[in-house]
């Protein structure tokens, strides 16, 4: 599905129009992440504990790339296994992501969500928007990270990401490719989900400390003025960096 484009200086403008916005994120909306599951690298859908089936929002992925050592293009796709999709690449990856568009979502003053722009939605609207998750996961700590086509929002390491537990990390939050101020960023997604995120600067970096020596989603959420105000009035995009800390040896 193509976006309609904008100029940068008219989406930052956006940013600050929607900046009330802020308070209004849902700290516990789903994201996209890769773990491995069984040996194998897997896409995952949820947020905090939720593992939920991701399987059946394949037809919402718009994009899945793969890149080498030196951040070259690798053929890359998924394969289903069971309840989850695995990545399949004939060639080794050192980075791998993947888009998804997941639609309008209008809720009601009841509460209620429903998957459609807010022009099709009876009644009073309370928010409407459409949704974006992108998912980007390092094979190795000091992994070269592209700015990755189709995907707004990125977040990427300012260097190695060093091997230790508490260790300052700095990330940097590109909206289309530019550093952007005001991204929210979560340290760890998977275990504390409602943990008060930090903030980008206007170099569009801030610094977190590693949560887990294993497993760790780093989030970015940002909010941006809608392209269709009609249907809904804001998008959300919200980005996951994964990447695993060495264990000690048995």
């Amino acid at each position: 599905m193509k976006r309609k484009t904008k100029t940068l200086s008219s989406a930052l403008c956006g940013l600050a129009a929607f900046a009330a916005f802020a308070g209004s994120i849902p700290a516990q909306a789903h994201g996209i992440w890769f773990a491995q599951r069984a040996k194998q690298m897997a896409l995952i859908y949820g947020v905090g504990s939720d593992d939920l089936d991701a399987v059946s929002r394949l037809d919402k992925i718009t994009s899945i790339t793969g890149y080498d050592a030196d951040g070259q293009p690798v053929p890359t796709r998924f394969r289903t296994a069971g309840a989850i999709p695995v990545v399949d690449s004939d060639e080794p990856l050192a980075v791998i992501a993947a888009a998804m568009d997941y639609g309008m979502w209008t809720k009601d003053k009841t509460g209620k969500w429903h998957n459609k722009g807010k022009d099709e939605v009876p009644g009073e609207i309370e928010l409407s928007e459409h949704n974006f998750k992108y998912a980007v996961h390092m094979n190795a700590l000091d992994a070269k990270v592209p700015v990755i086509p189709g995907h707004a929002l990125q977040i990427v390491p300012m260097g190695p990401v060093p091997e230790a537990m508490g260790a300052p990390l700095m990330v940097k939050a590109l909206y289309k490719g530019q550093p952007v101020a005001g991204a929210q960023i979560l340290t760890e997604y998977v275990t504390d989900p409602d943990q008060v995120p930090a903030v980008t600067g206007a170099d569009g970096t801030t610094t977190i400390r590693i949560r887990n020596q294993g497993h760790n989603v780093v989030v970015g959420i940002l909010i941006t003025a809608s392209d269709a105000p009609t249907k809904y009035d804001r998008m959300e995009e919200r980005a996951t960096l994964s990447f695993v800390l060495p264990k000690l040896p048995e």
